[in-house]
Parts: C-alpha cells; structure tokens; sequence
C-alpha cells in the first residue's frame, strides 16, 4: 500500500508540478503607474506569499535599464510586460527570453502568440483618432487628417519615443496606399509630433490641438470622466500593439514568473485587463464601455520580424520628413 501511495504521489507530481508560491517576483513594465499597481495587486491577492517588486517607464527606457543590468552582470527583472512585440522578437532572437510553451493562453487566438512561447500577449491596444469635443470638422478616417480644415490641428506621438508610435507608422505605411507619403502630407498639413500619447491628450484634452493620433483607452477612459474628448476609430483600421508578457532567461524567480504570466492570460487576468479599459487578448472576455463590439474593430496588420529588422531605417524616413 505504501508503494502504491508512493507511486501515486510520483505521477501526481510529474502530472502537476509543485510551484513554490512564495518568495519575490520582479517585474519591470511599461504601463502606467496606476496600471501596474493594480496588476500587482490583483496578482498578490490570489498568491499572498508572493511579493511584486515593479519598475515603471516607457519601454525605450525599460529595455535601457534592463540592458544596463545585463551588461553589468546583474539583471534584476523576472518579467517584462511592455508595449510591443518587436522588442520582444529582438529580445528573442538574443536568446534573452525563456520559453513557456505550457503557459495556459487557451482563448487566445494564436497568431497573438509567439510560436515558441518566448512572449504572450495580453491586450490589444490600437491607435486611432482623438478629436476634442469643440471640433467642428469630425473626423471618419486617417485620410482625413490631412485636409486643409485640420491644417496645424494635429498632436501625434513620435515614433522615435513612443514603442507604440513607432508600430503605427509601420503599420499605416504598409497598409495605406500612399506609404510613407501619407507622413508627408501630414507634416505638410502642420501635424507636431513629438513625446508621447500622453503628451497627445493633455494637448487635445486642454484645446492646444483640436484632433490627435493616440491610443485608445486614454481618450476613452477621459472621456467617461467628463473630459472633452471623443475617440474615433477609423474606417481604414487600426494598428495595435499587443502589451506582450515574457519571462526572462535571467529570471532570477522563474517558478513565480510563470505563475504570473498565466495569471494574465486567465479569465482572471482578462478579466482585470477589459476592467482597467482595455481590450483583453481573451476573446471570452467582453469589452469595456465605451468600445464598439470586437466584430467592429478593424486591426491592420503588420510584421514584427520584419519591423524589427527595418526599425532604425524606419526611424530615420520619419526623422527625415519630420526635421528631428
């Protein structure tokens, strides 16, 4: 009976793995601050004996840290939860990420994650237009931006600071037909851009610009506050980032960063996502008020391999019609 006992509790344990919920998770993000707080949070309640140490910034800044560290000989970070898939197929293709292909992303589509299981994402935020409430042209579509009634009304996030920024611009320019000439004629038509979406809406929000290029839950969130603005988004589509997880090869807490990531990708995890205003990755999870139906959001696509590989041509064509 023992033996069997024994022989029970091996299977059981080469079925389920025993993962030591306890001890630290480092985790460095992009999200804001009020967003990863709550992530944290919401992850600490359901594994208490885990403690969430975060960092937060934009993601240029978060990838210099972490590479800082690494050249340092010491990286801190379990887990990167960051704007956009380029930088993680860059990170993969260095070998810095560790695969997760038992991470449990059932409802997920799988075109939204990584072959291998170096990255998995969490959200879908798309980029449209922000118009302020006073405007009294309306926009429908990105063609619109460059008319002569929006002529010097336009904010936009510079791709040369913002992941996100630089995502929409690859993805425009390789679905509109005008390419990188559609930048052109914005520049042409007076757009400023420059820091990032935030920057955008304070500018749009405040009646410094009349209509922006943002993402979408800033105005939408606002919106529902009582600010002036309104979100659109256009008719030709939309890019998106996914706001992808990964753990790191350097993790230092692996078991605890994989119980993370899968806390993201449950219903849960989802579910807190649609809760702070996002599209969640998940398509069993609803979206938040203020968003047409997910049959009615059109996502243009793009190539992350291939972005990855022209990023810093990319970066210079927009240096270039944008005199920065």
């Amino acid at each position: 009976m023992r033996t069997l006992i024994a022989a029970g509790l091996l299977l059981a344990t080469a079925i389920s793995p025993v993962v030591a919920q306890e001890g630290k998770l480092v985790l460095y993000t992009s999200q804001p601050n009020t967003d990863a707080q709550a992530t944290a949070d919401a992850f600490m309640a359901k594994y208490p004996g885990i403690a969430v140490e975060w960092v937060r910034d934009g993601t240029p800044k978060i990838m210099a840290k972490f590479r800082a560290e690494l050249e340092a000989g010491a990286p801190q970070a379990d887990v990167l939860l960051i704007a956009d898939a380029v930088t993680m197929e860059g990170l993969k293709a260095e070998g810095l990420l560790l695969n997760f292909p038992e991470a449990k992303a059932e409802g997920i589509d799988p075109s939204l994650i990584d072959e291998d299981g170096a990255y998995f994402a969490t959200k879908l935020i798309t980029t449209g237009i922000v118009y302020n409430s006073a405007a009294t042209a309306i926009p429908a579509g990105w063609a619109d931006l460059v008319k002569p009634e929006y002529k010097d009304q336009l904010a936009m996030p510079s791709p040369l600071t913002s992941g996100a920024a630089l995502i929409h611009a690859v993805t425009l320019t390789g679905n509109l037909a005008e390419g990188w000439d559609y930048y052109s004629a914005l520049a042409a038509n007076g757009a400023q851009a420059s820091g990032g979406n935030g920057d955008v809406l304070t500018a749009v929000s405040g009646g410094e610009k009349l209509y922006g290029m943002i993402v979408d839950y800033l105005p939408i969130r606002e919106a529902a506050k009582g600010a002036p603005v309104k979100f659109v988004f256009p008719s030709e589509g939309v890019s998106a980032v996914t706001e992808p997880v990964a753990i790191l090869a350097s993790a230092q807490n692996t078991d605890n960063a994989k119980l993370f990531v899968d806390f993201l990708l449950s219903q849960e995890g989802q579910q807190l996502a649609s809760d702070m205003g996002y599209v969640p990755a998940r398509a069993d999870i609803a979206l938040p008020a203020g968003y047409p139906a997910r049959a009615d959001i059109k996502v243009l696509g793009y190539d992350a391999a291939a972005a990855l590989a022209n990023e810093t041509a990319n970066k210079e064509q927009f240096s270039e019609i944008f005199g920065q």
